[in-house]
């Protein structure tokens, strides 16, 4: 026959439960093993809560008695889980605050900042003085047309830039696509698709088959301007340029026009500036020859124009003493941290 349930309870069961829960409190370390504690002697299978079990096959009087006593011993035991779970949380955060306390005394970690490539942030200065005179800015692909990027500018088909020593076409000379010599094919989109009068200029990357050296680089900045309106001419070129130097250089600069020739404007003229004791090539430019205006459709005898360019990565060698080109794209942290960080 099956062994019937042990339904007695005795006041010595019910006192070493409780001993038992106390010492186990009293041992418990952390938080975690306080909750281990507190199932194991106030859990649903604790030794008091069978004991409560255990009620109702007594008499009135031993249920009214043995239940008082598991009420106390009950009572005591969440009385001293409270007070061990309050010091043990307490230690836990002092533990914390101790650990991740700051001595102000330890010296500073440097931690460098990024910055803005000089790069960028010559073509920044020189987009933010164009758009205070109400230019606007205009982009265009670096994988261009060779129609834009020669013929639509008057240069001829047997011109030397045209060559495969100087022009990198993708695929073969015979593909008609070209990576862009100069920003210039920009200014042409600007003529097809812009309406009359046009103030822009277009900085942007361009590619030429020059060795990399101190100086030259086969990857290279350029920033062109145009400007196409009534009655514009040499004086307005001039004083353009003017403002221009002066405001990346210095308000004591001075800047001197060379005669000289490019196919798409006439007359046309180097660019000097007298920058720390020397003059220094800045770039080309000059009067909009009337057949550039010509192939975009624009009556030249009504509208006329100037344009300029200049390479930013020379411009940045002798505004800020850059010896040598190279220094620009070695990716050397040096370099760049001469410049200051984020603007």
């Amino acid at each position: 026959m099956p062994e019937k349930p042990n339904n007695s309870l005795t006041e010595k069961d019910l006192s070493e439960a409780l001993s038992a829960g106390r010492n186990a409190i009293s041992k418990a370390s952390s938080l975690e093993d306080l909750k281990i504690v507190r199932i194991a002697h106030l859990g649903d299978k604790s030794p008091l809560a069978l004991a409560n079990r255990k009620l109702g096959s007594l008499s009135v009087d031993q249920r009214s008695h043995f239940g008082a006593i598991i009420g106390n011993y009950r009572s005591d035991l969440l009385g001293l889980l409270t007070q061990k779970q309050e010091l043990l949380t307490l230690e836990r955060t002092q533990t914390i605050v101790s650990n991740e306390k700051v001595d102000v005394t330890i010296a500073a970690v440097s931690r460098k900042g990024g910055g803005v490539h000089p790069l960028n942030s010559t073509i920044n200065t020189i987009v933010n003085i164009f758009i205070s005179m109400g230019y606007s800015v205009e982009e265009g692909p670096e994988v261009e047309a060779e129609w834009l990027n020669f013929d639509a500018l008057n240069i001829p088909q047997n011109h030397p830039a045209r060559s495969m020593q100087d022009t990198f076409y993708i695929d073969n000379a015979q593909s008609g696509i070209v990576l862009r010599t100069q920003t210039s094919p920009v200014q042409v989109r600007a003529l097809l698709n812009r309406s009359l009068p046009i103030y822009v200029i277009s900085p942007g990357k361009v590619f030429r088959s020059d060795e990399l050296d101190q100086t030259h680089t086969p990857v290279f900045h350029q920033v062109e301007g145009l400007v196409v309106d009534k009655g514009i001419g040499m004086p307005h070129l001039r004083a353009t340029i003017d403002h221009f130097a002066k405001q990346m250089f210095g308000a004591e600069v001075q800047t001197r026009l060379r005669p000289s020739y490019f196919p798409f404007t006439e007359p046309s003229a180097e660019m000097d500036v007298f920058f720390q004791g020397k003059w220094v090539e800045w770039g080309g430019c000059g009067v909009v020859n009337p057949k550039v205006l010509e192939v975009a459709g624009i009556d030249s005898s009504i509208y006329s124009g100037f344009a300029f360019g200049m390479g930013i990565e020379r411009t940045l060698m002798f505004r800020n003493g850059v010896a040598d080109m190279r220094d620009m794209v070695e990716g050397d942290i040096r370099f760049t941290d001469m410049f200051g960080k984020l603007e």
